[in-house]
């Protein structure tokens, strides 16, 4: 199947406490391989927590043959045998659509990546975004209304204060929710 969209790959690993400076080196090579491959479009990674072993890691390639080139290649299989001793458990999730930057992978339990899901279609994307988007803006909007002097602030301060504000608020709770709640619809053909 061909894809003209870029795919995002959602990974939530567990790894060894007791190894974590191996653990980052190893991330490390596996950002470094992929970037010289071609269609890598980036990636990110981080730790649930100060201590935690659950690391989140994301990365991104131009089309689907891109990304299977890159799961393919005998470079990727060595750094993956490289790690296995630092992996205690893996899950993984392939989408086309806004909702890979903002959901966890789907559950599974083994190292096999779940199928691509086509991504919704654009308008569908942008109306979730929308339904998340205006409730939370008016009542940022409303509540702002109440602290003396905002009215005499500058305009591009508050729009500055504003999206600093709900930029984080959408990403971290609203999109997830709203992606969650409205996925049926998203992939219904």
């Amino acid at each position: 199947m061909s894809s003209a969209h870029p795919v995002t790959v959602s990974i939530l690993r567990r790894v060894r406490a007791d190894r974590l400076d191996e653990v980052t080196h190893w991330v490390q090579d596996g950002v470094n391989l992929a970037n010289k491959r071609p269609g890598f479009l980036g990636s990110g990674w981080i730790r649930a927590g100060e201590g935690s072993a659950d690391w989140q890691m994301l990365y991104r390639f131009a089309s689907e043959e891109s990304l299977a080139a890159w799961e393919d290649s005998p470079e990727r299989r060595a750094w993956l045998a490289h790690g296995e001793p630092l992996v205690e458990r893996m899950r993984v999730q392939k989408t086309t659509g806004i909702e890979g930057w903002f959901d966890e992978p789907a559950v599974a339990e083994d190292a096999h990546p779940t199928p691509v899901r086509a991504a919704p279609p654009r308008w569908k994307q942008a109306l979730s975004i929308w339904i998340g988007f205006l409730p939370v803006n008016m009542a940022f909007t409303l509540l702002s209304g109440l602290v003396p002097g905002w009215a005499e602030v500058p305009v591009a301060l508050r729009v500055l204060i504003t999206v600093s504000v709900l930029t984080p608020i959408m990403a971290y709770w609203v999109l997830p929710f709203v992606t969650r709640l409205l996925a049926p619809w998203l992939h219904r053909r």
